[in-house]
């Protein structure tokens, strides 16, 4: 992103505060014109004590600097609460803004993404830029009506000193601008270790028990021992650039100092200057000091903000490819029955070489359940992500009761559909809240009926809280069977007209998942079912079965039928049977 686009980015963050940094601007103003006046006042007060050394004048002088400090104190601390608050109110938002962007993209953004990276983004990228508006921003504007207030006062007292004081402050801006490409380098380096630490960390307290299980606390000690001094060796790179300019920095400041002071004593001794314009003199210098010292700060925050601009623009930059279309019509989820027709369905994923997809042609009537069964890879899953879509298909396609589902809106669509995919995830909290997901706030008999449904409420009284059992992350307390179970109820709360079953019943066994199947094909509430399965005995329950293989359906039947039939499903019956007796 080039500087002046990322200049603009900033302005834009800015701008629905802009009132709050015009304050904080303001008072920085008046904390500078005091700063400015003090002096003065000192070095009107030095000067009459040469001809009055009264100690009346000399205690209003005191007590008048000491009220004009106080002032200045407080306005100074105005403009902190007015720029820092802007900074924090950025932060707030950008962090709203990146959330709210993210629920917005496909599976399939995050399927090439590594989640620790973009926490990171999110939090310690956002982190420097709410830095670069509240610090950089203060110390920049005060830098500047530093100089600003202070350089003319100093010239009218004597502008030979003055000139002579500053002359080395165009070194202290050449220094910065070597070191500033090499900065935001380092910072950059340092921003991409520190995600992919984060990765690390979340991976391996995610896979906890594989690791345990397979005794790889070793290795993973030793990878995250790699990760972590690569990342030392890029903060201690950072660190050596930032100790070596701050230094610099201040050291070529201070040589302004040190001319002042050897050509001041001169100039007193010439009368050309007056021993309280002197002090008033090295006063303002000294003033000049700690800004012109923070510009190196500034500067190396500005860098470190440069690169998480960058970076969190990366992602605001991605636009989601599933969304709705300008015509998108509402679905009212009353009406709808629950058809569902496929012509000439395709569907290729950009890195593959053939489609996961290949011309498919169906009509799924309302109620009626549906099994697909085929080989791995057969493209079951891909079919089940586009009911939804969770992949983007082209239009004209895929239909329900006639619609076509890319001019419905995605909302309306998917509670339309309540889909139960292959991984089983629940969030880290109470099993109830869990299972009431898709309906915040739902009733606990509504909550008990769809545990029933899904086989699992009997389970769930037995737990030591029963509804209330804190889950883990990712469910880790519970088995296999008893996540895909509460995910199932999770669906079932909903009450979609249309449920869609990933291989979602793998972990049950085979009389459970069977009783399932058979309340939902004949149950009250009769849904239209399509479950993908590699349980045989349970696919031979649906009213319909999809025989899928190489992104094609090459059978469609009943179990009976498919039997009689040479071909996939046969050979799968049959393994599926020699399976059965050796177990």
């Amino acid at each position: 992103m080039a500087a002046s686009s990322r200049l603009r980015r900033l302005l834009a963050y800015l701008k629905p505060y802009q009132r709050d940094v015009w304050f904080g601007i303001g008072t920085l103003v008046l904390v500078n014109a005091l700063g400015v006046y003090i002096p003065i006042i000192l070095s009107d007060t030095v000067d009459s004590l040469q001809t009055d050394v009264g100690l009346v004048p000399l205690t209003r002088a005191v007590l008048l600097m000491l009220i004009l400090a106080s002032v200045m104190w407080v306005f100074r601390m105005l403009s902190r609460i007015a720029i820092f608050g802007v900074g924090r109110q950025v932060e707030f938002d950008l962090k709203q803004k990146i959330f709210q962007h993210l629920l917005t993209l496909e599976p399939a953004y995050f399927a090439n993404q590594s989640s620790g990276d973009l926490i990171n983004r999110a939090t310690s990228d956002v982190d420097n830029v709410r830095r670069l508006l509240g610090f950089s921003v203060l110390s920049l504007a005060n830098t500047i009506f530093a100089y600003g207030l202070t350089l003319p006062v100093m010239l009218s007292l004597h502008a030979k000193l003055s000139v002579m004081a500053i002359a080395v402050y165009p070194a202290m801006l050449l220094t910065v601008q070597l070191f500033s490409g090499r900065l935001r380098d380092e910072q950059k380096d340092v921003q991409e270790e520190l995600s992919e630490l984060s990765q690390l960390i979340q991976e391996d307290m995610s896979g906890i028990s594989l690791i345990k299980i397979y005794a790889q606390e070793t290795n993973e000690r030793q990878a995250f021992d790699h990760r972590n001094q690569k990342l030392l060796k890029a903060n201690l790179g950072l660190a050596f650039t930032r100790n070596l300019l701050f230094p610099v920095i201040e050291g070529i400041s201070y040589i302004s100092l040190l001319v002042l002071l050897a050509f001041g004593t001169r100039a007193i001794a010439a009368d050309e200057l007056s021993v309280g314009n002197f002090i008033a003199l090295i006063l303002l210098v000294e003033r000049l000091v700690f800004p012109t010292a923070l510009l190196g700060f500034t500067i190396t925050s500005y860098q470190r903000g440069e690169v998480s601009i960058d970076r969190i623009e990366a992602i605001l930059e991605n636009q989601p490819q599933i969304k709705d279309s300008i015509a998108a019509q509402p679905l009212n989820l009353a009406t709808v029955r629950g058809e569902l027709t496929a012509q000439n369905l395709s569907f290729t994923y950009p890195s593959g070489d053939r489609p996961a997809l290949d011309h498919l042609n169906f009509t799924i009537y309302p109620g009626e359940t549906i099994a697909i069964v085929g080989s791995i890879g057969a493209g079951k899953s891909t079919l089940a992500n586009a009911f939804p879509r969770l992949i983007d298909i082209e239009p004209g396609q895929l239909f329900l009761d006639g619609q076509d589902i890319t001019d419905l809106r995605l909302e309306d669509l998917r509670r339309a559909i309540a889909y139960v995919p292959q991984e089983s995830f629940l969030f880290s909290s109470q099993i109830r809240d869990n299972i009431a997901y898709g309906l915040p706030g739902s009733d606990q008999p509504e909550i008990e009926d769809s545990a029933k449904q899904a086989q699992i409420h009997s389970e769930i009284l037995n737990f030591p809280k029963q509804y209330n059992t804190m889950v883990g992350e990712r469910g880790i307390t519970l088995s296999g069977g008893q996540r895909q179970r509460s995910s199932l109820a999770r669906a079932f709360m909903i009450d979609a007209p249309v449920l869609i079953l990933d291989d979602a019943l793998s972990s049950v066994d085979n009389r459970t998942a069977t009783e399932i199947l058979e309340y939902l094909s004949h149950g009250p509430q009769k849904k239209t079912v399509i479950f993908i399965t590699h349980q045989l005995s349970a696919a031979a329950k649906g009213d319909r079965i999809f025989v899928m293989d190489h992104g094609k359906i090459i059978q469609t039947g009943i179990h009976e039928e498919l039997l009689t039939q040479p071909g996939l499903y046969r050979k799968l019956w049959e393994q599926n049977q020699l399976a059965e007796i050796l177990n």
